[in-house]
């Protein structure tokens, strides 16, 4: 039976004292900053100025928890990787200051800091909107 002795294996996500101290410190900060939940209430606050967009312009829908979020353009769906409609209204939201992930033609992916402020939400929503109406 192969065994290990010390020193014959290394691991880059050990749990040496640094690491295990780094990782502390982290989660103290998500703790006492309120990170979990400022999540969810900046996440509710998005998902709600989105939706008053749906039936508005292109957007279908939006869907997500926290600050995992995306819309849906009205678009058929395609293949991992495809550009369409997602893919033009992200590069419109780029030149209007928002980074945003396309997939699948029809899919944009928001994933902001765990830091965002209300008035940051209030300025993605619009750009969002803006870029939407821009493209079409």
């Amino acid at each position: 039976m192969l065994t290990l002795r010390p020193g014959e294996h290394g691991s880059t996500y050990g749990g040496n004292p640094l690491a295990c101290k780094v990782a502390t410190a982290a989660l103290e900060v998500l703790r006492d900053e309120g990170l979990s939940e400022n999540s969810m209430a900046r996440g509710k606050q998005l998902r709600a100025g989105i939706s008053t967009l749906v039936g508005n312009t292109s957007i279908e829908s939006v869907r997500g928890r926290g600050l995992l979020n995306a819309i849906i353009i009205d678009q058929p769906k395609g293949s991992y990787g495809d550009t369409g409609k997602a893919w033009d209204v992200c590069l419109q939201m780029k030149e209007n200051g928002l980074l945003a992930k396309p997939t699948h033609g029809n899919i944009i992916r928001f994933a902001p800091p765990l830091t965002i402020s209300e008035g940051e939400i209030d300025e993605c929503l619009d750009i969002i909107e803006k870029s939407v109406i821009q493209v079409g």
